[in-house]
């Protein structure tokens, strides 16, 4: 690297430098009874990529895997990984057994930093594992957070990141049985995060709780990291439980805070969410999948004052496409808004032709937030970049304005008497029994139809319905061929770790 490219480089890294020598003794994080200014975060950055590089022998460009849930030493795992110039592979803490081995192995991961309360996982399939270096994030004296709380500072052998190197290979949900690798770039996540500061509305005066894990792409890079960069406050913890959030909100008088629809509804069903002072919310985020109406329209009668984004995006995307804001919400409550500002979008027809207004599609978008690539899998990256645009997998439709409105995943369209139905038409119109806190719309094998529509419902607390008065509800509402043939209830979803309902599991009941 000459020294023109030396002066102009950039890097996750020396942006939170960047930000560190703005707002110095700024409280920048927050977790369980310790607080880290920016001045501190940014020198424990440093001295955790030291002990990645001197105490664990670590190389840029070698995978490092993480696996631990929410913790300030998490964050520092990640923020240390990219000032080493290593590529961090976040890890769901929910996985164990063959899916927490796949992922370690695939990725290459050179060194797996754990969680001591999930040890017990990482020693049941220690000898399937590849990575030879073990260590914790906490709880020893040689663990990755005590490395970071050391005192002195040793000046980090700085590896000369470029945009092009890979920050993070994030592996996407987990509802398929083989996650793929996105490749994610320096220079992917950090024009995200402008663009998330731009249309999310980051401030320096932002007080925000992050509840959802931080291996999940929304809350660490479109939430967390962008509120780093821009000066704000942010309070971590372990879980989004109910009572827990609704009493940091109150108690921290948190300003801004996103979680997806599933947390959302647990909120708002929570007796605490009435008797809390909720009113300092300003800037509430919903995402990850798409939100009912009935339950967006609860939340605009309880948090009046409060301005409400959908952010839409996924894994591949870093993940932020597009959002709509408050403003936006009284005329187009179910779109999924128009592009942030680093993100282009089309809604195609399978040979790659736009279709018109009104049409239902699939959402196609450039970027440069986009993956470089899946990590190892050639085949499944020349799929999703075909035509030189990267395929969504979403069917989608937009207006003459350009706000996109979310069909549906194209997996999740049942094809019952070759009649094709949107599973979130379905659920939409089943939201609006008043009996129904939850409820998730499935294909499922039929002899006559081929799929028949089959909807899983959890009841709110206290209500009781039957399945032929949730039909009779639905029949009021939808054409015949998208009246469930069925109707389940159960106590609970199956949801991943961020909120998602896993529909794969819903179906292999069935």
């Amino acid at each position: 690297m000459n020294e023109i490219d030396a002066a102009r480089s950039d890097s996750i890294g020396l942006a939170l430098r960047r930000a560190a020598r703005k707002w110095r003794d700024r409280p920048a994080l927050a977790f369980a009874d310790r607080i880290w200014t920016y001045r501190e975060l940014d020198d424990a950055a440093s001295r955790v990529a030291v002990w990645y590089q001197r105490a664990l022998g670590l190389s840029p460009g070698d995978r490092v895997a993480v696996y631990g849930r929410n913790s300030d030493g998490y964050l520092l795992a990640w923020l240390g990984a990219v000032r080493a110039g290593l590529i961090h592979v976040p890890i769901n803490y929910a996985l164990k057994g063959p899916e927490l081995t796949y992922i370690v192995n695939q990725s290459g991961a050179k060194a797996l930093i754990v969680d001591p309360f999930l040890g017990g996982n990482v020693q049941a399939v220690r000898a399937d594992l590849k990575a030879q270096i073990h260590a914790a994030i906490s709880g020893t004296d040689d663990s990755l957070l005590a490395a970071a709380k050391s005192a002195g500072r040793s000046p980090v052998d700085d590896p000369r990141v470029v945009a092009s190197d890979l920050a993070q290979i994030m592996y996407t949900s987990g509802t398929t049985a083989n996650p793929k690798g996105a490749m994610m770039s320096h220079g992917a996540m950090m024009a995200q995060y402008q663009s998330c500061i731009c249309d999310l509305d980051f401030a320096a005066s932002d007080r925000n709780l992050a509840a959802l894990p931080l291996y999940h792409t929304a809350q660490m890079h479109a939430f967390t990291m962008p509120a780093l960069l821009a000066g704000a406050y942010t309070r971590l913890i372990e879980t989004p439980a109910p009572q827990i959030v609704l009493r940091i909100v109150e108690e921290e008088r948190i300003n801004s805070f996103f979680a997806p629809p599933t947390v959302w509804i647990s909120l708002l069903r929570h007796e605490d969410f009435s008797k809390r002072d909720l009113s300092t919310l300003k800037n509430i985020y919903y995402g990850a999948s798409i939100m009912p109406l009935p339950v967006l329209e609860e939340l605009r009668t309880r948090l009046p004052k409060a301005g409400l984004y959908n952010a839409y995006g996924q894994t591949e995307m870093a993940p932020l496409a597009t959002v709509l804001r408050p403003e936006e919400h009284a005329a187009r409550p179910t779109s999924a808004g128009r592009p942030v500002l680093n993100v282009q979008t089309r809604i195609v027809d399978a040979d790659m032709n736009d279709v018109l207004p009104g049409e239902r599609g699939e959402l196609v978008l450039r970027s440069p937030h986009l993956l470089s690539g899946y990590w190892d899998k050639p085949v499944e990256t020349k799929e999703a970049f075909a035509g030189g645009w990267f395929h969504s997998g979403d069917v989608a439709h937009m207006d003459e304005e350009g706000f996109i409105y979310i069909v549906d995943r194209i997996k999740d369209v049942i094809n019952t008497g070759a009649v094709l139905v949107a599973s979130r038409e379905v659920e939409e119109a089943l939201f609006t029994h008043a009996a129904v806190s939850e409820v998730a719309v499935i294909g499922v094998p039929d002899d006559k139809w081929v799929e028949a529509v089959k909807a899983v419902v959890v009841l709110r607390q206290g209500a009781c319905t039957t399945e032929a008065e949730l039909i009779a509800h639905a029949q009021e509402r939808l054409a015949p061929y998208k009246v469930p043939k069925s109707i389940t209830f159960t106590d609970a979803l199956p949801k991943n770790a961020s909120g998602k309902i896993l529909k794969r599991e819903i179906r292999g009941s069935f």
